[in-house]
């Protein structure tokens, strides 16, 4: 990748100093306004906690940073809720700090203790909210308070937004009901912009001058790396230029037992910047030639590239390709997950994927009750599934975590509002659709998917041979000292 003399200017990267094996920071005119910072990895190879989930024991992610620029700020005086009962002013606050949060148990949203995992600062035009008994907040126009009709931004023409008459939720011990004090009387614009604060906590809420108030729940990752958690996360992109070669020593190590290694399970390996910094070719290379079965999940088109590379290395390891496709209607594919690749183009990649003699695997998820889980639109959708060539589908009922279960329930309130109660009860419980659901969302999928030819199991996987001993290469170093 050549971009030289596109160098950064000191202005636009404030918090470098900390990032370990800086090589050097670049712009490009092809991503207006996201800096690249190449660095040398110490290391790429990742294990995942043990208590998780996931089917999969290690992942490498080749990229780090996401340029989405979600802000959500308030005020630096504004009274935020401690654990103890007082308050501390937002722009006092410091990383560790214990505040009250929300937790939602049994349908109540109850407070409980949390605490402050990042802080920072950014700069944004401001608007002034005033409610019916006296108080007023400054905050940016994407931030969101609760309302007795769930999460509302202070502005926005297509989300969920605050309106004058909206009820903000207050705290009392459990989150009190519907206060007329908190009618939103005013939303103004302050005509400038003003230095506004934000906080990450355990819970993704906080209590802000008695009301309560969402904040960024992913930003503090970013911290890990020594960059602040405001505009950084949103125009800082780390890229780990030698991973490559960290991985093919980290791999070398006489420890190492060839476990199947998981991509693009946090950020998308084949992401746009992958078609100029060429990392996944080495990486694929270096899992490849220590017999390392791998998978890659993934939604760019930037993969085809690499094709006649996967093809040949899977020859010799087992290579997962996985593409995610959840649903055909293209407005509300828009509405759902706007920025992502169409329908069509998912489906012209499994295509292309299966024509170069890989076993591609859809993953049909999220379903979405009511909108996406009848037989009317999932039977199209298998079989342009089918006719695309993938080997099998797997077929998952919407997952809300929090932090996704409050953007979907302000989404679903604005363009499905005939729908709440029915996810209030599939969902009332925790994140995952209530066992019933899930049992009839099964029995109506299963013969769809025997249908069209997507129920074939998984084939076993090819136990890597035993490898010889082999001594560590001399002057092997992963350090960058």
């Amino acid at each position: 990748m050549r971009w030289e003399n596109q160098r950064a200017g000191r202005d636009a990267q404030p918090a470098l100093l900390g990032l370990d094996g800086l090589v050097r920071t670049v712009t490009s005119p092809e991503f207006q306004g996201v800096t690249f910072h190449e660095v040398h990895a110490r290391s790429v190879l990742n294990k995942v906690p043990g208590e998780s989930m996931v089917p999969f024991s290690w992942t490498v992610n080749p990229y780090r940073g996401c340029s989405h620029a979600c802000t959500y700020c308030l005020a630096g005086d504004t009274p935020i809720l401690l654990a103890d009962g007082r308050t501390k002013p937002l722009a006092e606050l410091r990383v560790g700090d214990e505040i009250q949060g929300t937790e939602v148990r049994g349908g109540v949203r109850h407070l409980v203790r949390t605490t402050v995992l990042a802080h920072w600062t950014t700069v944004k035009p401001a608007h002034r909210l005033t409610l019916r008994g006296g108080t007023t907040l400054v905050a940016s126009g994407d931030h969101r308070f609760l309302t007795a009709k769930g999460w509302r931004h202070v502005t926005g023409d297509d989300r969920p937004h605050l309106v004058p008459g909206d009820t903000l939720m207050g705290a009392a011990g459990a989150v009190a009901e519907p206060d007329a004090a908190l009618d939103v009387v005013a939303i103004e614009p302050l005509g400038r912009a003003e230095t506004l604060f934000d906080i990450t906590t355990g819970t993704g809420d906080f209590v802000a001058a008695g009301v309560v108030s969402h904040n960024c729940f992913a930003r503090n990752t970013h911290t890990y790396l020594d960059f602040d958690a405001g505009r950084d996360f949103d125009t800082q992109v780390v890229v780990k230029v030698n991973a490559p070669e960290v991985l093919a020593a980290q791999l070398r190590r006489p420890s190492w037992r060839r476990e199947h290694v998981a991509m693009g399970t946090n950020t998308d390996p084949y992401q746009r910047a992958e078609g100029r910094y060429r990392l996944m070719p080495g990486i694929i290379g270096a899992l490849a030639g220590s017999g390392t079965p791998f998978s890659i999940l993934t939604k760019g088109t930037v993969l085809t590239r690499d094709l006649p590379l996967l093809t040949s290395v899977s020859r010799e390891v087992d290579v997962g390709m996985a593409v995610s496709i959840a649903l055909l209607d293209r407005d509300l594919q828009r509405s759902l997950e706007p920025g992502t690749p169409s329908p069509r183009a998912r489906l012209d990649l499994v295509r292309r994927i299966a024509d170069a003699g890989l076993p591609c695997h859809v993953m049909v998820a999220p379903v979405l009750p009511g909108l996406t889980d009848t037989e009317e639109a999932l039977d199209p959708l298998f079989a342009e599934i089918a006719a695309a060539g993938a080997a099998r589908a797997t077929v998952l009922a919407l997952h809300l975590r929090p932090g996704a279960r409050e953007w979907f329930a302000r989404w679903l309130g604005a363009h499905r509002p005939d729908l709440v109660e029915r996810y209030r009860e599939i969902y009332g419980r925790g994140s995952y659709a209530m066992p019933a659901y899930r049992r009839a969302l099964s029995a109506r999928v299963a013969p769809l998917l025997r249908r069209h030819g997507l129920n074939r199991r998984e084939e076993p996987h090819r136990m890597p041979s035993p490898r010889d001993p082999e001594r560590p290469a001399q002057g092997e170093q992963l350090s960058l000292l």
